[in-house]
């Protein structure tokens, strides 16, 4: 979360990208498990927590076993604002508009935007949130609670608010001690949350090993997935042994998510390696996928406030689509789709109104569906591996994401999102010269710990003060580059 101690010298973050480097290069395909599509669940810390909510909400037809939430918040609590984020979805200053979230959750569910709510009714939430916690106070996690009562029965709902832990990861056997907030953000509580989360996700488990792991790790390629997007290079796996050769849907899936300042760059391998779920794992047949943020996401957060897109909450955000994507090839399809997500999604000849979005092709596939900010724009499939989007604004950044279709017009899996900005039209684009605090007071752009960034893109501008001037050019609509006129 924002509110974490983000003091890192230069010198430690170059050794620890030079070690990120070495790994990318090592790194190998994510493989395809075939492990059971109908056993798929997530949970996430702070950042992570928030894009757990989004995962299960929006992807609900692929998480259907549920959530494990710890210190998180409602479903799009910030509403595309880092000041509601840092505010309301952490500090509680102000009140959670739960009621609107919930309308707009159906409303999307509607539109096709996010999976529809009824899945929800089926699965399973368990959410923690320390005594101690004031970086994502209990309130918020109260306002999560009363939020998932509109979409999931009572009876599938466990609350944990009642242990001293500041804000962390908590375990029953390593971390520091339970009522601080300090790196690696993993607590001693003396409580096994782990395997709290996994037994209220999937029933009764085996006991967890103790003792040496019998399954491996596998550092994988994440930038088939993502694109950047705020995310690394790479991202880990957890693999029991019975899962190793293909499983024939024996084997479950879990998702964890890490939180701020917690990414293999940040912390090591402590996440991945200490937060308990590995050994529950182990013994029960669940593949666990830890996808990982990159240094450039800020304060290695994940997207849940629109740093980097404004669909960020959505199943089009790229954030989103890409975890999905993971799971979709752990599972050899996800969610029973017959056609696995097209990769090597991009966009080319820009124009003032239109742009080239082109892929690889699918084999198996007929044609294929194109969507734009979750929205298909094809009103007939696509027969090759490319399509000119048009009607677009001059200066405007869109996102777009492509689905396969079988013969029987049965869509796959949806790939990766792809962004692309428009060239500039006979306006150009407005221009405004000031101050970085003068760009956040007129809403240009928001401070966040002493560093003033763009809305929209998330461009950095440097310190958040009156002497740091920058130029600031509006290409759409709350949409802000570095740039000139």
């Amino acid at each position: 979360m924002p509110a974490m101690n983000w003091n890192w010298k230069r010198s430690v973050m170059a050794a620890a990208m030079a070690v990120a480097a070495q790994g990318a290069a090592a790194a190998v395909p994510l493989p395809a498990l075939g492990a059971n599509p109908a056993e798929v669940s997530v949970s996430g810390l702070s950042a992570g927590g928030f894009m757990a909510v989004q995962l299960h909400v929006a992807y609900s037809a692929t998480f259907k076993r549920g959530a494990g939430v710890v210190a998180g918040g409602p479903y799009y609590c910030a509403e595309g604002s880092v000041l509601n984020a840092t505010g309301r979805c952490m500090t509680h200053a102000s009140s959670i508009p739960v009621s609107t979230l919930v309308s707009t959750t159906n409303s999307w569910a509607a539109s096709g935007a996010i999976d529809p709510v009824s899945n929800l009714s089926g699965s399973k939430v368990y959410l923690f949130s320390g005594t101690s916690d004031n970086t994502v106070k209990q309130p918020v996690m109260d306002d999560l609670k009363t939020y998932y009562q509109s979409f999931v029965p009572a009876a599938n709902t466990v609350y944990k608010n009642n242990l001293g832990a500041g804000h962390a990861m908590v375990t029953d056997d390593f971390g520091g001690a339970c009522a601080t907030t300090a790196s690696p953000y993993i607590n001693n509580c003396g409580f096994d949350l782990a395997g709290e989360i996994l037994q209220h996700l999937y029933g009764p488990l085996n006991a967890r090993n103790n003792g040496t792991l019998g399954g491996s790790f596998t550092e994988f390629n994440q930038g088939e997935f993502s694109g950047g997007s705020g995310m690394a290079a790479t991202g880990w796996l957890y693999t029991p042994a019975a899962c190793a050769a293909g499983s024939g849907n024996s084997c479950r899936v879990h998702v964890v998510l890490h939180g701020c300042k917690q990414n293999y760059t940040d912390v090591g391998d402590q996440y991945v390696k200490k937060t308990g779920y590995n050994r529950w794992a182990d013994t029960n047949n669940i593949v666990l996928v830890y996808p990982q943020t990159s240094t450039a996401a800020t304060n290695s957060c994940w997207d849940w406030w629109g740093y980097g897109s404004v669909n960020y909450a959505k199943k089009s955000g790229p954030q989103m689509a890409a975890v999905k994507a993971m799971v979709d090839r752990v599972t050899g399809g996800g969610g029973g789709s017959a056609l696995p997500a097209p990769t090597g999604v991009g966009t080319s000849g820009a124009t003032s109104s239109s742009m080239v979005i082109g892929w690889t092709a699918v084999a198996g596939a007929s044609g294929y569906n194109v969507y734009r900010g979750g929205s298909k724009v094809n009103a007939s499939p696509v027969a090759g591996t490319s399509y000119t989007d048009t009607g677009l604004a001059p200066s405007t950044s869109y996102s777009w994401t492509v689905t396969g279709l079988t013969a029987a017009n049965a869509e796959g899996a949806m790939s990766a999102a792809a962004t692309g900005t428009t060239t500039g039209g006979s306006g150009g684009g407005t221009c405004f010269t000031a101050s970085n605090y003068a760009h956040t007071v007129a809403g240009r752009a928001y401070a966040l710990w002493g560093l003033t960034y763009a809305y929209g893109s998330g461009q950095s501008m440097g310190l958040w003060n009156i002497y740091v001037t920058t130029t600031l050019k509006q290409t759409g609509p709350n949409y802000y580059v570095i740039g000139s006129c």
